[in-house]
């Protein structure tokens, strides 16, 4: 069956033509990359600069560097506000640093390791095994522990990522009646403050890693709540300290195969006292999903071994480890919080 017999290939509509936009989209995501890296964004804050002055600053070739301007500006990353002078536009301040909103580590770190994964689906595909563990020799997370300088870009890439989803989670959830609650995987406690400081009353624990908990007891005070949190390191795959009245893992639990996710889970329940509730906030993959969530499954698959799970598989992964799914809450996001209690 010909699909194409009688399609129009210069129609803009055509499917040639909508494959082909599809197929170049890596031209796109690379030179964004790119970008961040060089720090482009970072060199026109203070306004339109001469493509020249960019390569002097940079270390590129002027007249290569000029192209990929232009390219660039086509498509609304930079504008070219007279010949060769190129200045900022709003997509372009998402690559700057230590700007809020900012999405540079993101960029980077998809640019930098994201990437290699993907250019190895069909290995994953063929095996059902991860492309990092094939490039790398190892898991993706036992690759940042040995390599510091991939891991900070790493730790700091999901901070920016999730800190754009902050404001559309609290209100699609009544955190009020949690007295004590433990952020487990909590990273440096972006989401955990924003929490703190919305309900003044609470208090916390957060746990991650040695290396991460280091950094967050700067960010905490600086945040003014560092006095209602406890900061605790160790993994979330050997235990998960006792006492508070919830357990909090947001984005954690996909990016594990079901092994370790259940292991996880056990690890909070085991912590959890008889009338304790869980809070798993992530994506909950269906048939509706937009395509960027089951895409981002394949993502989760080629690097860590994870999977953006549905509705019947959060419930299998509570019911073997001593919960029962309680309700899952929409947010004005691809994200989800799903209640968990105590079975």
């Amino acid at each position: 069956m010909n699909l194409l017999n009688g399609t129009d290939p210069s129609d803009p509509t055509s499917p040639q033509k909508k494959i082909l936009q599809m197929c170049s989209g890596f031209f796109v995501s690379q030179s964004i990359f790119i970008a961040a890296k060089l720090g482009i964004a970072d060199l026109l804050a203070r306004g339109s600069k001469h493509c020249d002055d960019l390569a002097e600053e940079t270390g590129i070739h002027s007249d290569s560097l000029y192209r990929f301007m232009r390219a660039l500006s086509g498509i609304g990353v930079f504008s070219e506000t007279g010949p060769k002078y190129f200045a900022l536009t709003p997509l372009a301040a998402c690559l700057q640093s230590n700007e809020p909103g900012s999405l540079k580590n993101y960029i980077i770190f998809q640019g930098e390791y994201i990437c290699s994964c993907w250019r190895e689906l069909l290995y994953s595909l063929k095996t059902g095994k991860s492309a990092s563990e094939h490039i790398y020799g190892m898991n993706m997370f036992q690759y940042f522990e040995q390599n510091k300088e991939a891991g900070s870009i790493f730790h700091q890439a999901m901070a920016e990522l999730l800190a754009i989803q902050n404001d559309a989670i609290l209100p699609a959830y009544d955190f009020s009646s949690i007295e004590t609650l433990t952020d487990v995987g909590g990273g440096q406690g972006h989401f955990l403050s924003e929490l703190l400081l919305q309900y003044p009353n609470m208090k916390a624990v957060l746990f991650d890693i040695p290396q991460v908990i280091e950094k967050a007891e700067a960010f905490l005070e600086e945040a003014s709540v560092g006095k209602r949190c406890e900061l605790i390191p160790g993994s979330f795959l050997d235990f998960v300290p006792a006492g508070t009245d919830a357990y909090l893992l947001k984005h954690v639990i996909h990016n594990w195969d079901d092994q370790n996710a259940l292991r996880i889970l056990q690890n909070c329940r085991k912590a959890m006292a008889g009338k304790g509730r869980l809070l798993v906030i992530e994506a909950v993959i269906s048939e509706n999903t937009p395509w960027r969530s089951k895409f981002k499954d394949l993502d989760m698959m080629l690097v860590f071994s994870g999977r953006t799970r549905t509705e019947e598989e959060f419930q299998n992964l509570f019911e073997s480890s001593g919960f029962k799914l309680a309700k899952i809450f929409p947010t004005n996001s691809v994200i989800s919080i799903i209640e968990g209690t105590a079975a």
